[in-house]
């Protein structure tokens, strides 16, 4: 990264009771130890890792496969792509056809759902993928998948997941702040996970403008 790099940041801040998907338990970040008490300061955090901006791993959906501590760093950030889905409930391919995406690129997709984050409102229902749109971002080779929203799916079997994640292709959900890359032409996307051998891990999302 260039030290004349600008940098988005599109994590929303981890705090304690973050919103869970229905059904989730729920997640608690609290302080254990204090100065004042003369020693130093401590946090713990209880959660899943579905809390929060994260990345899911192929075993989220597949019995066996990988964990995100499996896959090497450079996973972990793409050339970005931003798609502009404001107006669509119901994702389709035909919403990339202006889109020039390449293998291997991050494909991020805004919706201006993050502005309900931590709201009711956030988890009642959210514009979601088609399995036609998952299996055209198959098609097309991308390696990450992002969205400003709870995820690509918003029920049951779960579809989107199990086309996606099969192909290696990893999904970030709840990003942020995707509305400022709208007038962006090139950027890297970037969002480590903590390497946690598990499905899923909260990562810290950004895109690098050069």
């Amino acid at each position: 990264m260039s030290n004349m790099s600008k940098f988005i940041d599109l994590t929303h801040t981890f705090t304690d009771h973050m919103p869970v998907y229905p059904g989730d338990p729920c997640s608690r970040l609290y302080q254990s130890a204090w100065i004042k008490d003369g020693g130093p300061a401590d946090h713990r955090i209880e959660s899943c890792m579905h809390v929060g901006t994260h990345i899911d791993a192929p075993v989220h959906m597949i019995e066996g496969a990988a964990t995100i501590d499996e896959f090497p760093i450079e996973k972990f950030q793409a050339r970005g792509v931003l798609v502009d889905a404001r107006c669509h409930t119901l994702l389709q391919p035909d919403i990339l056809n202006t889109q020039t995406i390449h293998a291997g690129d991050a494909v991020l997709i805004y919706t201006g759902w993050d502005k309900k984050f931590r709201t009711d409102e956030y988890f009642a229902s959210w514009p979601y993928f088609s399995p036609a749109f998952a299996n055209r971002l198959v098609e097309l080779g991308i390696s990450l998948v992002g969205m400003d929203t709870a995820g690509p799916d918003i029920e049951e079997p779960f579809e989107a997941h199990k086309i996606l994640l099969p192909s290696d292709i990893l999904i970030i959900e709840n990003l942020a702040n995707l509305d400022e890359l709208l007038e962006i032409k090139d950027f890297t996307f970037h969002a480590y996970p903590a390497k946690y051998q598990a499905d899923a891990a909260p990562v810290r999302a950004f895109a690098e403008i050069a």
